[in-house]
C-alpha cells in the first residue's frame, strides 16, 4: 500500500497533471494485454480455429470479451490513482463507473454470442442433422442475445424497460397470430432436429407411400429425394405428425425375406440345405451382403400346389435389397435345377364327381 501511496507523488513530478491518467491507463491496458497474450501462446492448441472440443471453444469465445475486461480494468484502476489526487471528482468516477459497467455487459453477452455459435458449429461437425439449419440458429441465438443485451444496458443506464417489455409482448404476439403455420412448421423442425426421428441422409418412407433419402431438414420444411430423382418437400409440422419408417435406424443393415414354393415330393431337408448354401454364397459374394449373418431357412406352410418356404437373407442398407434379392434368386433357381429340386407350377384340379356333376355330364 506504501508503493501505490507514492505513486501520485512521483507521477507529479514528472507529468502535468492532465496526461496522469491517460498514460496511467495505458501502461495497466499495456501489461494486462500482454499477459493475455502470453496465456494465449501458450494455449495455442485450444485457440486453434479448427479445434471445436469445448475447452477450446470457451477459450476462443473468451478472447474478445478478455480484451474489453482489459479496458474496464485498467479503467478502475486509473479511476483509483485519480483519487489520490482529487477525492471530489465525482462526476468523472460515476462516469467511468457507468463505462466499466457497460464495458462488462457488453463482454458477457459477446462471450456468450461466440460460444453459443461456436458450439452450434461443433454440433454440426458431428453430424447432428443441423447442415441446413445452422445458419438460421445461429442468427436466432445472436437476436435473443442482443434483445436481451440490449435490455440489460437501458436498465443499468437507467431507462425504465417495462414498457418496452410489454410492446414487446404484445408486437410477438401479434405476429404468432400472423405466423401461426411458419411457426408451426419452425417449432415442429426444431422438435425434429431435437427428437431426431429422421436425419439427413436416412432412407424413410411415409404414410402416404413415399420413399427416398432425406436431403434437408429446414426451419420450414424437409426434403426427400425420392428414387426416381424427385423431390419430395414436406412441411415440418405435417411430417411431425406422421408415421414415419426409417429404414436407417438404428442401423442400416435390414433383412431380405425370400418367399418360394416346392413340389410336395421334395426332400425338405434337402431343401434346407440347398437354399443355406446358396444363400451364404450370395452373401458372401454379393459387394452388398452381409457374410456374417447367419441366415436361416423357415417353412411357412402348406398351399394349394406346394410347400412354402422363407429364405432370410440380409442388406448392408434397404436401397440394397433388391439387387440382393435378385442374385438369390438367380442362383438358386440354377442350383435347384441341378439338384432336381421343382418349383412347381399353380395347379387346379376339377372334381366332376363333386355334387352330382357327372351324371349331369352323363344325361348330356
Amino acid at each position: 500500500m506504501t508503493v501505490i501511496a507514492n505513486i501520485p507523488n512521483w507521477l507529479a513530478q514528472w507529468v502535468p497533471f492532465w496526461a496522469i491518467g491517460p498514460i496511467f491507463f495505458f501502461f495497466v491496458f499495456f501489461g494486462l494485454w500482454l499477459i493475455k497474450r502470453f496465456i494465449y501462446i501458450y494455449l495455442r492448441a485450444l485457440n486453434h480455429p479448427t479445434n471445436y472440443d469445448w475447452p477450446a471453444i470457451a477459450v476462443r469465445a473468451a478472447k474478445r470479451p478478455l480484451s474489453l475486461l482489459i479496458v474496464t480494468i485498467s479503467l478502475k484502476a486509473t479511476e483509483q490513482l485519480m483519487k489520490f489526487y482529487d477525492e471530489t471528482l465525482n462526476t468523472w468516477v460515476t462516469q467511468i463507473n457507468l463505462i466499466a459497467l457497460l464495458l462488462t455487459i457488453v463482454a458477457m453477452l459477446v462471450f456468450a454470442d461466440h460460444f453459443a455459435r461456436m458450439s452450434i458449429t461443433r454440433i454440426i461437425s458431428k453430424g447432428s442433422g443441423l447442415q441446413s439449419s445452422g445458419t438460421l440458429l445461429r442468427g436466432l441465438l445472436r437476436t435473443v442475445i442482443i434483445i436481451i443485451g440490449m435490455l440489460i444496458v437501458l436498465s443499468n443506464i437507467g431507462i425504465s424497460i417495462t414498457p418496452l417489455v410489454a410492446s414487446l409482448g404484445i408486437g410477438s404476439l401479434a405476429i404468432a397470430l400472423a405466423l401461426q403455420p411458419t411457426l408451426e412448421n419452425f417449432f415442429s423442425g426444431i422438435q425434429m432436429l431435437a427428437d431426431k426421428p429422421i436425419r439427413v441422409g436416412d432412407f424413410i418412407e411415409l404414410d402416404s407411400g413415399e420413399q427416398g433419402f432425406v436431403e434437408k431438414i429446414g426451419w420450414r420444411s424437409t426434403w426427400i429425394k425420392m428414387l426416381p430423382n424427385n423431390i419430395v418437400i414436406m412441411p415440418n409440422s405435417k411430417l411431425a405428425q406422421s408415421k414415419i419408417i426409417n429404414y436407417y435406424y438404428p442401423e442400416k443393415q435390414l433383412s431380405v425375406p425370400v418367399d418360394l414354393g416346392v413340389h410336395y415330393d421334395s426332400d425338405l431337408e434337402h431343401v434346407e440345405k440347398v437354399a443355406l448354401e446358396v444363400a451364404k454364397q450370395v452373401l458372401k459374394s454379393h459387394k452388398w451382403g452381409v457374410p456374417e449373418y447367419d441366415t436361416f431357412v423357415i417353412f411357412t406352410g402348406f398351399d394349394d400346389s406346394s410347400i412354402n418356404l422363407t429364405v432370410m437373407l440380409r442388406a448392408q442398407e434397404y436401397f440394397n435389397r433388391f439387387f440382393i434379392r435378385s442374385e438369390f434368386i438367380k442362383a438358386l433357381h440354377k442350383r435347384f435345377a441341378q439338384e432336381g429340386i421343382v418349383i412347381p407350377y399353380p395347379i387346379r384340379a376339377v372334381n366332376l364327381n363333386q355334387e352330382g356333376s357327372d351324371n349331369v355330364l352323363k344325361r348330356k
